[in-house]
């Protein structure tokens, strides 16, 4: 059973930095791509940044490009999200995904998901 599990969400002040952390200790890591996804309150859930594991390539959305970072620890199958520049827009609650075979910014391409992690920014 794949399990993952975020950590690292808080509430910041508009500006600030807030590091996301995903664990997936039973993942086959080194073979897929993964991703960290947000949904904010009334809204669809929405890319934020992906990674292939392998060749360390990352997308990221257009709404945090230049402002989030997405990095992988693949001796630790450990998968984080820095951000930075924090806007109340980014108020959601992130989650983490794996699976995917292209790290692509699409939902339906990553079968396995976190229970996700509030971040609030005021």
């Amino acid at each position: 059973d794949v399990q993952l599990v975020e950590s690292g969400g808080g509430s910041v002040q508009a500006g600030g930095s807030l590091r996301l952390s995903c664990e997936a200790p039973g993942f086959t890591y080194d073979t897929y791509c993964m991703g960290w996804f947000r949904q904010a309150p009334g809204k669809e859930r929405e890319a934020v940044a992906s990674v292939n594991v392998v060749s360390r390539s990352t997308k990221y959305g257009d709404a945090v490009q230049g402002r989030f970072t997405i990095s992988t620890d693949n001796a630790e199958k450990t998968l984080y999200l820095q951000m930075n520049s924090l806007k109340p827009e980014d108020t959601a609650i992130y989650y983490c995904a794996a699976g995917a075979w292209t790290y692509e910014l699409t939902v339906s391409a990553y079968p396995y998901w976190g229970q996700g992690t509030q971040v609030t920014v005021s």
